[in-house]
């Protein structure tokens, strides 16, 4: 742990490149060896990886970034009214982009005095934080670069939290892995704390499947660009154009399941690893899940964590939500 003053801020450093890299290196070993292959969708993101999503989050096909935004700039006093919190917890919260209304329904109000950015990403979270102090300079700002599936412990106990997790970044847990989120998070607030919590909602599926095939293609290069990150880092050899992006929604398990398939019978070196992986004519490597949401379902999840839902908004479409709920 390395602690820092930047800028009038304070930056927690929970991740070196000697941890990235043993976790990168075991997260691949273990997805790309099963029997089903799969890579975790937080190795998407570095420098481009985080430009294509900013660019998805900007298409038209992509609803679930601007029905989001709506419920927070309608709502986001009333966030602050409910929760009574002095203290703003964004976990994976990037650019903070769609935060600033809350900041600003909180500061109105007078009860903003601590936020802290948490991500994995100590670029953007830097320049995130700066900006955010520049806006408020009587706030404390603190900056932790971390992995929310490690180091929740990492986050100040200061003040009456809210935790604000959204992006419907929730749904990239499958069932059992996120209801180990959800009670791990839950261990970490104290009574009184709330969960701010944005969930994408089940709808008509050509909808769905559009938001994550839009026809320029940005998605696709967003999920191969997973390939890149693993040629550069782990020394591997995947030729990117000998793999087409896949997304299709699963009806039964309520997800958009996002791969990646291989055009013929390949072999993939990756050299850190020492390890050859054999991809099959057509083979489908899972890159990410998108779970869909239903309210009653939600809710089911929330309370089994442990927390009460105080408020329940969708945008105008009901295509988005955004549950409020504390712990008693």
């Amino acid at each position: 742990m390395i602690k820092q003053i930047h800028e009038g801020f304070t930056v927690d450093l929970r991740l070196d490149e000697e941890w990235i890299s043993r976790s990168l290196a075991t997260d691949i070993r273990t997805g790309i060896t099963k029997t089903k292959k799969s890579l975790p969708p937080k190795w998407f993101y570095d420098e481009l990886g985080s430009e294509l999503f900013d660019k998805i989050t900007q298409l038209n096909e992509y609803y679930p970034t601007e029905a989001e935004r709506e419920i927070l700039n309608i709502q986001a006093a009333k966030i602050a009214e409910i929760s009574e919190a002095d203290h703003l917890i964004e976990l994976g919260s990037g650019s903070s982009d769609k935060t600033r209304s809350i900041l600003d329904a909180f500061a109105s109000s007078n009860q903003l005095d601590s936020f802290t950015a948490f991500d994995v990403s100590e670029e953007i979270l830097l320049s995130s934080a700066k900006q955010i102090k520049q806006r408020y300079p009587d706030v404390n700002v603190r900056a932790i670069v971390g992995d929310f599936d490690h180091h929740l412990d990492a986050v100040p106990q200061t003040g009456k939290r809210l935790f604000i997790f959204l992006g419907g970044t929730i749904g990239n847990f499958e069932p059992e892995a996120r209801q180990r989120f959800l009670s791990s998070l839950t261990s970490q607030l104290k009574t009184g704390d709330s969960l701010l919590l944005g969930t994408d909602l089940v709808k008509e599926i050509p909808r769905l499947e559009l938001a994550y095939n839009d026809p320029d293609g940005v998605t696709a290069a967003f999920n191969k660009n997973i390939l890149s990150v693993l040629n550069k880092n782990l020394g591997a050899n995947f030729d990117i154009e000998k793999f087409d992006h896949v997304a299709r929604f699963d009806t039964d398990r309520e997800w958009i399941d996002i791969g990646l398939r291989s055009r013929s019978d390949q072999e993939i070196y990756i050299e850190r690893l020492n390890l050859m992986v054999n991809f099959l004519e057509n083979e489908i490597m899972r890159t990410e899940i998108s779970a869909k949401f239903r309210p009653e379902g939600i809710e089911q999840e929330l309370t089994a964590a442990g927390l009460t839902i105080q408020n329940f908004w969708t945008d105008s479409a009901n295509d988005f939500a955004v549950t409020l709920s504390t712990l008693a």
